[in-house]
């Protein structure tokens, strides 16, 4: 069976990251696919079912909460995980918020591929 990401963050240079650290981690998808916010993966999300879905937080357009309240209302991606990857160190409420509205897990950058591999591979 294939394996599909969708990794959501604002800044090109961070999906990058996420990227090389997924496969740093030892964690092979067929697919990484990328959107620059809440918005564009919805879009996407209309069109692909990924297995996993990486989120930041904060991105303009629509912020990673947002996100999450929105995918809850669509049946068909609703049971997609999410791990929300994020700044937020100071910020446990942001998280928890998070998580009230589905995410799985969340990961606080800076992040190493041991701690991705940790989160992620229960969700695989």
């Amino acid at each position: 069976m294939s394996k599909a990401v969708l990794i959501i963050d604002d800044s090109k240079t961070m999906r990058k990251i996420i990227t090389r650290t997924l496969r740093q981690a030892g964690l092979s998808f067929d697919t990484i696919s990328e959107a620059e916010d809440g918005q564009a993966a919805l879009d996407f999300l209309g069109q692909n079912k990924p297995n996993l879905i990486l989120c930041d937080i904060n991105m303009p357009n629509m912020d990673g909460i947002t996100f999450l309240k929105e995918k809850a209302k669509d049946a068909s991606i609703k049971d997609i995980p999410v791990v929300m990857i994020t700044t937020e160190g100071g910020s446990d409420d942001v998280v928890q918020e998070a998580k009230d509205n589905g995410a799985s897990a969340s990961i606080k950058k800076p992040f190493t591929a041991d701690q991705v591999e940790e989160v992620l591979k229960p969700l695989l």
